[in-house]
């Protein structure tokens, strides 16, 4: 086996056109209307397949997708940007919150300020 190829059960990423120019909604941009909508979908490869040539994969979901292979061994690279500032320390002020409820907690069922 060639190693450009994947091998069957190999982790892959394939490409295919989930909608057609012509199947597209009416109202998109020219410019976005006139292309082919694509979606990529990683699974693990159901045989030996060359890149660009199509084959199928399995997903972790169990789904079986045909598409052209566009990658071997594909990472997820997607993020959610940088954190805001005001989130940064939300954690820690939780966590302190939360132990000052359980040592006010910890004085009885009668502490007035148990459960608050």
């Amino acid at each position: 086996m060639s190693a450009d190829r994947c091998r069957t059960g190999q982790w892959v990423e394939v490409e295919r056109v989930l909608l057609e120019p012509a199947d597209r909604a009416a109202n998109l941009p020219e410019e976005t209307a006139g292309k082919p909508l694509l979606v990529w979908v990683k699974g693990f490869a159901l045989g030996e397949t060359a890149p660009g040539d199509e084959c199928e994969v399995e997903t972790m979901t169990g789904r079986v997708v045909r598409g052209r292979l566009s990658d071997l061994d594909p990472a997820y690279t997607h993020t959610f940007g940088s954190q805001p500032p005001e989130l940064a320390g939300v954690g820690r002020d939780l966590r302190a919150r939360l132990a000052g409820w359980r040592a006010a907690a910890a004085g009885g069922p009668g502490d007035p300020k148990a459960g608050e």
